[in-house]
Order: C-alpha cells, then structure tokens, then sequence
C-alpha cells in the first residue's frame, strides 16, 4: 500500500495549527456554524484575493488568501467536531482546486507580459498533481484503502513534495515579490512535476 512517504511540511503544519483550529471549530459550532458554510467563505475570500491579485493589490490579496486558507483548516475541524459529510468533502476539495488555479491566472491578469507563460506553465503542471491525486483516491476508494498519513481525511490523500503548505508559501512569496512571480512559478512547476511522477509510480505500484 502507498503511504504517500514523500512529504514536505504540510504533515507538520497540520499537527502545529490542529490544537487553534479545534478550539476555534468549537467556538463556531456552539454559536450554530456549518462546516459547510465555513468552506464557502473561505472560497469566497479565496476569490477576493485573487481578484485583488488580478488589480494589483498584492498585499490585500495576501491577506485574503490567508483567511481563507485559515476557513479551510476551521472546515474541516468544524466538521469532525459533528458527523463529515461526503457532500462537504466533495464541495471542499472542488472549491479548494478552483481556488488554486485562480491565483496564478490572476497574476497573469495582473501583468500577462512578464506573467502569463510561467502561470500558464503552472497551472498545466497544477493538472498533473490534481488529476493524480484524484485519480489515486478514487481507485483506492473502490479498494478500501486508507491513508495512514492523513487518516482525518475524507478520501485517500497521497503526499507529494507540493502540497497545501507548500502551495500557499509559494502564493504568499508571489504576492510578496510580485515582479519575481515567473521564477517562482517556474520554481514550483518542477516540484509539482516531482509530486505527480511520484504519485504515478505509487499508483503503479499500489495497484
């Protein structure tokens, strides 16, 4: 069974944030807050980041990204806390896939000179990370398989050197230093071009 053994920090930051986000899920759930909820508006600031992004407001945009990625952790706490739903679980990682690709093709908006080939490049590789985590989760699914990694997960969630942490590091860097956006897009290209080759060989050899 694969184990998803190639992590970066993502596996850490989680346990680190775990202890706020339940105590924070706590508060929301006594004052009648749905995990539901919570996920739609962290995809919403998740958009508003973006089109602040696409404006030229990169440190607003900054700000919004990270509130809804703070949503994203209190979700899925929220919902631990009371019963997971697979309709909450399908509508989180939908929306968080949405919210990935609209950051770079808001930088591209924002300068498409300087910005639209390496966000380009990006998002073609970001098809190749999403498409083999899916892919891997919905045969182990059929298979029964469970992630020893992350077993809090509604599906089977394979590691890889880019992942949520990582992603959302290389985003703030590129709100940061907007004008360096091309390197680091290229720059994380290749880790997501690592993430799916190793996400290729567990599914060959798993299945």
């Amino acid at each position: 069974m694969a184990r998803g053994r190639i992590l970066m920090i993502d596996r850490y930051a989680i346990a680190l944030l775990r202890p706020g986000l339940v105590a924070a899920a706590g508060v929301l759930g006594r004052a009648g807050a749905k995990a539901d909820q919570v996920t739609l508006v962290g995809f919403a600031f998740g958009i508003v980041g973006s089109v602040a992004i696409a404006t030229g407001n990169f440190v607003l945009g900054l700000a919004a990204l990270a509130a809804s990625r703070i949503c994203d952790g209190l979700d899925g706490a929220l919902a631990r806390l009371t019963a997971p739903t697979d309709r909450g679980g399908f509508l989180d990682i939908t929306l968080d896939f949405v919210f990935y690709a609209s950051v770079p093709l808001a930088f591209a908006i924002a300068d498409p000179n300087a910005n639209a080939l390496a966000a380009a490049v990006l998002l073609a590789s970001f098809v190749g990370t999403t498409s083999s985590f899916l892919a891997f989760a919905t045969v182990a699914a059929q298979r029964g398989l469970k992630s020893e990694a992350y077993p809090a997960k509604g599906i089977y969630y394979l590691g890889g050197l880019a992942e949520a942490t990582e992603t959302l590091t290389c985003f703030a860097a590129m709100c940061l230093w907007p004008a360096h956006f091309a390197w680091f897009a290229y720059a994380y290209t290749a880790l997501c071009v690592v993430t799916t080759a190793t996400r290729v060989l567990a599914g060959w050899r798993a299945f």
